[in-house]
């Protein structure tokens, strides 16, 4: 082929592996404050005590040499008074999020190791709780204790345990379902060790992020309990403190608040910073590792000549892992013409999915992947395109309905979000697209499954709702990733026949991936054959009936490891429509 400019890469975020440490601004930022925080915390109260504390000098001063932020009532400093609060004042909002922490993350797990009973309760005592401000609930408890630094924290970690309970709990309610849990569980683990083990390694990262957040909400939070004068008492002193007293003088010498709120703001920010960058870092759609596709230069070995009948073109494609730079699909083309189904068969690991994420946009993050050309029709993969346009070329059905379809939501109300977003339609009209998507891969009461959750439609039928879905948008390219593999035998002859009657009466290409030859003999008109990233054979369907009509070994091993099934989709579907 012809060689083709390089051309800037196209982001395309995704999901992957294990990904490092994604540094970024406002983590940098929120640390760097910190440190300054950390530096005046330790250092202030060894060289300004006395300047805070003695009772001399002039009193209400303003902003002067030597007391840049003017004297209070006492002659004491203001600048050093704030300096040297600040060590009590992070001490305690530190002490009353980790008590907040660890009474919280505890109750939230031993909620979900409870029995039902008791997890019910549990949950019902969480959402009570929750519905209270958490600055009335820490001032509620504190009038209640009496004044003080200690019972602040406490009052303050009471506060907030709630919250912690909250989001625990909610993580925990999709660990404990885990199939890794439930076996511990019949295996006799003690509860202890399944949340030790099992269920607290596997939220960390969010608790992380939410104990930075709840950190600068304590530190407002302890500071207006000073301020009302249920905080700390003389001769101690935080910033709500030092508030208080500037308070009575605003009016005639404001420079005495000036201080205090300036570091109450800039520690709170400081700790707002640092929850938004590790809610960045850990956000595989924002962070610098995101999978790339870019423009190769040309390659002397493609094998893609005459692509005038060709809908969808891939040319040159190599993938890699970005940190290893290992090379995962290595420099395979091929075409898909208009109306035809082309099948990709391969062992597990050989490269199949790797190649369909790549065409729907779809690369995971950690992979970098390049090629000289990737086309549908006459839309360029290989620059940034519209999701508008996306989704009118591509359609994608997913090997697990289960795991594709929310279950929180109706079918109707989930999948007509993309005809309405994407391709502006109205509600009434996405409606009435998705019945008569619903009608043509014959899916019974088809106005009753848009009113139906995903759990109430077995496999057979959320595969045939994926497929209306993915044929709704009309895409010029159907890609579909094992399809059938989830279902039993019956169910994949009838979801085999509506792919290939769509194909047959639409004239949708259809990129078919299976690692069942059987089933690619039954629905492709041509098949290629995939090895640890390369393409070892490229052979017509009616070719894979026997090792003596294929050539690589890989292929003949492949045929010779599958058993011979009677599989015409289209006759089984013809059937089913005769009988109806």
């Amino acid at each position: 082929m012809a060689d083709i400019p390089n051309s800037a890469p196209i982001v395309a975020p995704g999901i992957g592996g294990k990904r490092a440490f994604a540094w970024n601004p406002a983590l940098v930022v929120g640390l760097a404050m910190f440190v300054v925080v950390a530096l005046v915390a330790i250092l202030a109260p060894i060289f300004m005590t006395e300047s805070a504390t003695k009772l001399a000098g002039s009193p209400n001063l303003s902003s002067v040499p030597g007391h840049i932020l003017g004297t209070d009532v006492l002659g004491r400093d203001m600048l050093a008074r704030t300096l040297v609060a600040t060590r009590v004042t992070v001490i305690m909002a530190a002490a009353a999020t980790l008590l907040a922490a660890v009474a919280g993350i505890g109750f939230g797990i031993a909620v979900w190791l409870a029995p039902p009973r008791l997890r019910e309760l549990g949950l019902r005592a969480i959402e009570f709780a929750v519905s209270y401000p958490t600055l009335l609930v820490a001032i509620i408890v504190a009038a209640i204790l009496g004044k003080g630094v200690g019972t602040a924290v406490i009052a303050i970690a009471v506060a907030h345990t709630a919250g912690f309970a909250r989001l625990t709990a909610n993580l925990a309610a999709g660990i404990a379902a885990q199939d890794y849990v439930s076996t511990a569980r019949l295996m006799g683990v003690p509860g202890h060790k399944l949340a030790t083990r099992h269920v607290l390694p596997n939220m960390a990262e969010p608790m992380l992020i939410i104990t930075a957040q709840a950190f600068g909400g304590a530190l407002v939070e302890i500071s207006g309990l000073s301020f009302v004068g249920l905080g700390a008492q003389s001769p101690s002193f935080d910033y709500g403190t030092i508030l208080s007293d500037g308070l009575t003088r605003i009016g005639t010498n404001p420079i005495l608040v000036v201080g205090p709120a300036a570091a109450l703001i800039f520690v709170s920010v400081a700790a707002l910073f640092v929850g938004d960058g590790l809610a960045a870092a850990a956000n595989p759609r924002s962070n610098g590792t995101r999978a790339r596709l870019k423009r190769s230069a040309a390659n002397v070995d493609a094998v893609v000549t005459d692509t005038s009948d060709a809908l969808l073109v891939v040319d040159g494609l190599t993938v890699r892992q970005s940190a290893t730079n290992r090379t995962l699909v290595n420099n395979i083309s091929f075409t898909v013409n208009r109306g035809e189904v082309l099948g990709i068969v391969g062992e597990s690991g050989s490269g199949k999915s790797l190649t369909a994420s790549v065409i729907g946009q779809l690369l995971s993050e950690g992979l970098d992947a390049t090629a000289q050309r990737v086309t549908v029709g006459d839309t360029d993969l290989l620059v940034p395109v519209s999701p508008r346009e996306l989704v009118s070329r591509i359609g994608l059905i997913y090997q697990d309905p289960g795991t594709s379809l929310n279950p929180a939501l109706t079918l109707g109300s989930q999948l007509s979000d993309v005809l309405t977003t994407r391709l502006g339609k109205s509600r009434r009209a996405a409606r009435e697209t998705l019945l008569s998507a619903f009608r043509s891969v014959l899916l019974s009461d088809p106005e009753g499954r848009l009113k139906q959750h995903p759990h109430a439609l077995s496999g057979g039928m959320k595969q045939r709702a994926m497929i209306a879905s993915a044929m709704s948008t009309g895409p010029d390219l159907l890609i579909a990733d094992e399809p059938t593999t989830a279902l039993d035998v019956t169910v994949q002859r009838e979801v085999l026949g509506i792919i290939k009657k769509m194909n047959r009466e639409q004239g949708t290409a259809v990129l078919f991936i299976s690692h069942d030859l059987a089933v690619v003999r039954a629905i492709c008109d041509r098949v290629i054959v995939m090895k640890n990233g390369e393409i070892v054979e490229r052979v017509n369907a009616a070719d894979l009936h026997s090792a003596g009509s294929v050539v690589h070994p890989y292929t003949k091993q492949l045929l010779a490891s599958t058993p011979t099934v009677d599989l015409d989709p289209v006759a089984a579907l013809a059937e089913k429509e005769a009988h109806r």
